[in-house]
């Protein structure tokens, strides 16, 4: 560890030097100007950035880390383990078949009794509540009670995702010795969980053992670049950083177990003081929760070698673009907790990444505006030749263009560096290079991903940007729900991009009628600007996608020769039945349901003298209405809920459906025969 350590930090700064003074060779020539030396700074900024990247990926290359204890694999496990998973208004047809095919694994391998699955659900809306209780039921049915399901609904959702999981140990976690923490597109191998389980009891000091998750599953290109760049480039990276991270590593949030105990007594995260977006929950919690557990003494490690997990990409530039905009803002509450006392100074540093992974965006920005201000000044503003009044020899503003040039491709050579890493491993691991359809399809891939990625850099690098100065500027992210699916309008990447493409346009005919050599010379971030729609758009087709597929390219090991865990979950997800369309009108019309659904629902927290409003006004609209027709359309979205979280208000819009059909069969009591009759 203390050689990975050496290599990643010092050899990033022995790289970060030397290219700030190669830098600084370059504008020395005819003396450093104020915005030379701004540009000088800002390049060693983003220079030691890709520096890091790129000795962590040397570390994984040269130092890859060992097969640990985790390869044990008990006969029997002595403690119980929590599935927990924190839901907010996802698909609960597409979890529970992930859950199902989990469950039924570990049962048959004879650890049923060994984990429990525990749905945490923060979801707001009726339709998807209703449709999560009857998603749990199946699943419980389906496991037959081999393995205990639990679900429980919170009505406030107080600190997201983190103030889910601290209600989960604060109430139940002493029932479990430790827990999983899954994503709602999480999938692990039974043997995975029990390997993680059997990690824990092995080691008493051992608090988070963090898994490497694969993309998968994903049909969009940009799901396929990703993916690919995940499994292909992902292994020496990760690894990398698990070399030298050692036993004071980092937690993602998911596809992680942690020690309840461990975490209960070190891990309850403060509420930041001050207004949102820098105040209040701490949203990246998974960061910090790793840093206080460190501080306890308790360790936390990756399980790079560990195959059998899985979760999914966003299906489209878009998507990720909204899923930053949160991990922006908790990135950016980093820098109120990275001074905190106590903690280790890798998980520092994991924190000073965490930030650092959205303000790299915006300083790159500035590194373009202000190369691009130099040559605006070099082009128009008159040279002082004599800035130091008298002198014998004037100045001449210059810079050395041959260094220029070399120092530009030693850094696209840094940049690029862990990709080559991780493609020179694939193209000699022979089991890989096979199920990625040959080396001349894992070069073709390599070549696509590069590509699209290149073209989407300079989109990101504004989106962020962008993110950055409203974070700044106090706009809060609010809590979106992610989506897993979908393709994107023409007329949502018009909107969304429409600015890029004009800023694209905009400085590219600016830079044309400037000097055609300024023009080549930005290209290659201007290009993706002007193709921002079509490329946006393009990011979410799965036509694109497949066709990609069809000629061998973006290939993983997945796709060639999927896993049975995975083969089994997109059947159990293709059976799974589908949710009612009117949830409300459902669970009114159809018993079998209503029963189903309140076996699963806590009543909301009442407090004398502070009636509900929306459960009054849903009282009082259903003993008005006179067909459930009526009462339907007059209930809102916050009514609905107390309806699905009410039994006696449930059983009152029953009754309506029931007096509307008696009432029917009154007017036309032999409806049946006379239709039968028409026919």
């Amino acid at each position: 560890m203390a050689l990975a350590r050496t290599i990643a930090f010092g050899g990033a700064a022995i790289g970060t030097a030397l290219g700030t003074f190669e830098m600084v060779r370059v504008v020395e020539a005819g003396g450093v100007t104020i915005l030379e030396g701004i540009m000088t700074a800002l390049f060693a900024i983003t220079f030691a950035w890709i520096c890091f990247a790129a000795a962590s990926a040397l570390v994984g290359f040269l130092l890859p880390q060992p097969h640990r204890v985790w390869r044990f694999r008990p006969e029997k496990l002595k403690t119980r383990t929590a599935l927990a998973v924190p839901i907010y208004n996802e698909d609960p047809a597409k979890l529970t078949a992930a859950l199902e095919v989990m469950g039924q694994g570990l049962v048959r391998q004879g650890y049923g009794d060994c984990f429990e699955i525990v749905i945490l659900s923060d979801s707001r809306t009726a339709s998807v509540w209703v449709a999560e209780t009857q998603a749990v039921d199946r699943l419980r049915q389906s496991l037959g009670g081999q393995m205990a399901v639990w679900y429980r609904r919170r009505w406030t959702n107080h600190a997201r995702k983190a103030g889910n999981i601290q209600d989960f140990v604060e109430n139940w976690g002493g029932r479990y010795d430790h827990f999983v923490v899954l994503d709602a597109d999480s999938l692990m191998s039974p043997d995975t969980l029990v390997a993680l389980v059997g990690a824990m009891e092995d080691d008493p000091q051992l608090g988070i053992l963090q898994t490497f998750p694969k993309l998968g599953g994903g049909v969009s290109l940009f799901a396929r670049a990703q993916q690919f760049a995940s499994r292909v480039y992902g292994p020496v990276i990760a690894s990398g950083y698990a070399s030298w991270q050692g036993g004071e590593g980092n937690f993602w949030g998911h596809n992680a177990i942690l020690r309840t105990e461990a975490f209960a007594s070190s891990c309850i995260l403060p509420t930041l003081s001050g207004k949102e977006p820098f105040g209040g929950p701490i949203l990246s919690h998974d960061f910090v929760e790793a840093a206080l557990m460190r501080r306890a003494g308790w360790r936390v490690e990756m399980a790079t070698d560990l195959e059998g997990s899985w979760e999914d990409s966003p299906p489209s530039l878009l998507d990720a673009a909204v899923r930053d905009r949160r991990w922006a803002q908790g990135n950016l509450q980093h820098l109120r907790v990275i001074f905190a006392s106590g903690l280790e100074w890798p998980n520092r540093a994991h924190l000073a990444l965490g930030v650092m992974s959205y303000l790299i965006s915006p300083i790159w920005l500035l590194l373009i505006a202000f190369g691009f201000a130099l040559a605006l000044q070099a082009e128009f503003v008159r040279p002082e030749y004599f800035p130091q009044g008298l002198q014998l020899f004037p100045t001449w503003p210059s810079f050395d263009s041959e260094r220029m040039v070399r120092l530009f491709v030693v850094t696209l050579g840094v940049l690029f560096l862990p990709k080559i890493l991780g493609l020179l491993l694939a193209l000699a691991t022979r089991s890989f290079r096979q199920s990625c359809g040959g080396a001349k399809s894992l070069l073709g891939g390599a070549l696509t991903e590069l590509l699209f990625s290149a073209l989407i850099a300079p989109i990101m690098m504004l989106i962020h940007s962008k993110q950055i100065i409203e974070i700044l500027l106090g706009r809060n992210s609010g809590w979106n729900p992610q989506r897993r699916d979908g393709e994107t309008s023409w007329m949502d990447a018009w909107r969304a991009h429409w600015l890029h493409m004009v800023v694209g346009i905009a400085i590219a005919c600016f830079a044309f009628v400037l000097s055609p050599e300024i023009l080549l010379w930005l290209s290659p971030t201007l290009l993706g600007l002007v193709l921002a729609v079509p490329l946006s758009r393009l990011s979410s087709s799965k036509a694109a996608g497949r066709a990609l597929r069809r000629r061998g390219l973006l290939i993983t090991p997945e796709e060639e020769g999927p896993p049975a865990i995975l083969r089994d979950f997109h059947a159990a997800w293709a059976h799974a039945p589908q949710a009612p369309a009117d949830a409300i009108r459902a669970l009114a019309e159809d018993a079998a349901l209503r029963e189903a659904h309140f076996r699963w629902v806590n009543r909301a927290p009442r407090t004398r003298g502070k009636p509900d409003a929306a459960y009054l006004t849903a009282a009082s609209k259903i003993d008005e209405a006179a067909t459930l027709d009526e009462a339907l359309s007059w209930l809102d979205e916050s009514e609905c809920v107390q309806v699905a979280g009410e039994r006696m208000l449930a059983e009152k819009l029953a009754g309506l459906g029931r007096t509307a059909a008696a009432g029917q069969d009154e007017i036309f009591p032999h409806a049946p025969l006379a239709q039968a009759s028409l026919g």
